[in-house]
């Protein structure tokens, strides 16, 4: 097998007394979609949010690609092709769907002085956008205001700003929170048609999507790894299921 994209190896850290993340081990290979479950408080924010750099471990390690990004900030691994969608990913209310994708690319590429230029004057940065747009769903809503989407649809707008830089990993946390059905139905298909062309790293509370979309499963519980195994593994897993899944109902 070929060494991991993603490889982890005892990431703790402690928010006062409380140890969110645990001697943490984990490996996400490339071209995976690759989840993390638990109950809440299990951990898996934090876990994500080290993964990002917006925290930083206490101890333990983060390679990717390769590379050791374990005090690596946050642009430094977005530039290196590991993206963070949802939690921190802002959109623009008074800017259009696809200036807002614009921007992230125009962001992603280092040109924060050009920030406020016209989108519109970006040629090869409007290609994108709207190329991502199509494939997201959103191409008809290009040149609607973001603060006029629906919720489901900002989520998908945020989910191209993500992906228009063409990262390597996308992290995604909860990213089908207070959606209706319809909504995360269409979020799930987009999901399924990105895998094999990214790897991904999704925390989710939605068992179905997680077991429909997942090649690994890992399961954290008190900041602690308990499990990692294929979906039936996770399903057949007396202590998940005494632990999470029976939980969740």
């Amino acid at each position: 097998m070929t060494d991991p994209l993603l490889c982890v190896r005892g990431l703790t850290h402690s928010f006062g007394a409380v140890r969110a993340s645990d001697d943490v081990d984990l490996d996400v290979h490339e071209g995976s979609l690759h989840a993390v479950i638990g109950p809440n408080g299990a951990g898996k924010s934090t876990l994500i949010g080290q993964l990002a750099g917006e925290i930083r471990p206490d101890a333990g390690s983060i390679h990717f690609a390769g590379r050791d990004i374990t005090r690596m900030p946050v642009h430094r691994r977005a530039r290196n092709g590991l993206a963070r969608s949802f939690q921190i990913t802002s959109i623009f209310p008074g800017f259009s769907v696809r200036e807002n994708v614009a921007l992230a690319v125009q962001a992603h590429a280092g040109h924060s002085f050009r920030f406020w230029r016209r989108a519109d004057a970006e040629v090869s940065l409007n290609d994108t956008a709207e190329a991502t747009l199509d494939e997201i769903g959103l191409g008809a809503r290009a040149d609607t205001l973001a603060g006029e989407l629906a919720h489901g649809e900002r989520r998908q707008l945020e989910l191209a700003m993500a992906l228009a830089p063409s990262p390597r990993m996308l992290l995604l946390d909860e990213p089908m929170a207070g959606m209706s059905s319809d909504e995360a139905a269409r979020l799930s298909d987009l999901l399924a048609g990105l895998k094999g062309r990214v790897t991904i790293l999704l925390v989710e509370h939605d068992m179905d999507v997680v077991f429909a979309l997942s090649d690994l499963i890992t399961v954290l519980i008190f900041g602690r790894r308990v499990i990692t195994g294929e979906p039936a593994e996770i399903r057949a897993s007396d202590d998940v299921r005494a632990a999470y899944l029976g939980e969740a109902g």
